[in-house]
């Protein structure tokens, strides 16, 4: 598995999966194939939050998930970060990952009687050490 940086041959790729990715976009490749996306942006200048992590449905259950997570948390740490969040829906499996890689919940957002009425968006912390895990 490898993660590269968004380039123009990717975009259709990309708005195929998530029309709103900018320059913290990643494509996952296995081997010649763009199997996933990863987005992240630097929240208040401080703290990495990856706010979407697709893995096309017929390469899930076979690490690449949990492969991206840990490349973009040894990036992050290797540019000097400390800390990092990621978001989940609630009703979505993505959060079991998270927990299994370390995680822990710190809070949520609900959109109820809005016009951006959906289930509530899970947020997930992890404390980066000097070593991987």
């Amino acid at each position: 598995m490898e993660i590269r940086a968004v380039t123009d041959e990717d975009r259709e790729f990309v708005m195929g999966l998530e029309h709103h990715v900018d320059d913290g976009g990643y494509v996952i490749w296995e081997g010649n194939q763009r199997i996933g996306i990863m987005v992240h942006c630097i929240l208040w200048g401080t703290i990495p939050f990856m706010n979407l992590l697709y893995i096309r449905e017929r390469y899930r259950g076979r690490g690449f998930g949990r492969e991206a997570v840990l490349c973009w948390e040894k990036e992050m740490r290797d540019q000097g970060y400390r800390m990092v969040l990621v978001s989940t829906q609630v009703n979505e499996g993505a959060q079991h990952l998270y927990r299994k890689l370390g995680y822990v919940d710190c809070g949520g957002l609900v959109f109820h009687d809005t016009p951006f009425d959906q289930p509530m968006e899970l947020f997930l912390r992890k404390v980066l050490g000097d070593k991987e895990g």
